[in-house]
């Protein structure tokens, strides 16, 4: 089941709290890990706007992509992740010092939305992966309308995030991360719809701007994997860009 307003204040009382610090110490840990053991390189960092609210929204092929993301950016980045991780008070106080919250992926989970919206509506950045969960292969197909909708409730611009190399680093089912070289490419922000005379967005806007969305993210996908894995093993191009 979902989890209610009067739920969750509950259970975040009842955590331990984390002090400030750790979200710092995790950043400087992740950010060693990426550029030693992934050799993480980033394309395009400065496309990130580095105040206001926004839309960071990568290609998904590995569980590391949550790792190797925070790497577009200085800024304190907020994500979702499934609400069963906060069964342990402990382990449920570090995931929100280090900026995420519940989702319930058993179908629409409203309160999910609210977060991410607020998450929005203060000027912060967010993660949202378009693709739902973990896919493979080399095409970007059919996207959710989540991060288009959020940014037509609250304007933020929608970055999409290649990330070439995880799905051979870790791939779905897999125990072991192996020290490939990732590189990740930071598309155009692609601005929200804009809205009526009446404060409302089209519902066709938000369709066009996932469209949008999905046709940036397989340019910037290709792009990633061809710099992360070479010419002859890239996802759908001959030579890099």
């Amino acid at each position: 089941m979902p989890v209610s307003e009067e739920d969750d204040a509950t259970r975040r009382r009842a955590a331990v709290q984390m002090p400030p610090f750790v979200y710092r110490l995790v950043r400087l840990v992740a950010h060693a890990v990426n550029r030693v053991y992934w050799r993480v390189e980033v394309e395009g960092a400065d496309k990130v706007p580095a105040t206001g609210p926004v839309v960071l929204a990568p290609v998904h092929r590995s569980f590391m992509d949550f790792f190797v993301v925070s790497e577009v950016s200085r800024r304190k980045i907020f994500f979702m992740t499934k609400e069963e991780m906060w069964r342990s008070r402990l382990l449920g106080s570090f995931l929100d010092a280090v900026g995420a919250f519940p989702v319930h992926r058993e179908g629409a989970d409203r309160l999910a939305v609210d977060r991410a919206q607020d998450v929005l509506e203060r000027g912060d950045a967010l993660i949202l992966f378009p693709e739902g969960t973990r896919r493979s292969g080399p095409v970007v197909e059919e996207l959710h309308e989540g991060a288009a909708f959020l940014a037509a409730r609250t304007g933020a611009p929608v970055v999409p995030i290649g990330i070439g190399g995880t799905a051979a680093a870790m791939p779905k089912g897999s125990r072991f991360v192996r020290p490939v070289k990732v590189h990740l490419v930071v598309g155009d922000p692609l601005p929200a719809p804009e809205r009526s005379a009446r404060g409302r967005v089209p519902r066709a806007q938000v369709h066009a701007l996932t469209e949008e969305l999905r046709v940036a993210l397989q340019a910037v996908y290709d792009r990633a994997e061809a710099r992360a894995t070479g010419p002859d093993k890239g996802s759908r191009l001959s030579a890099p860009g």
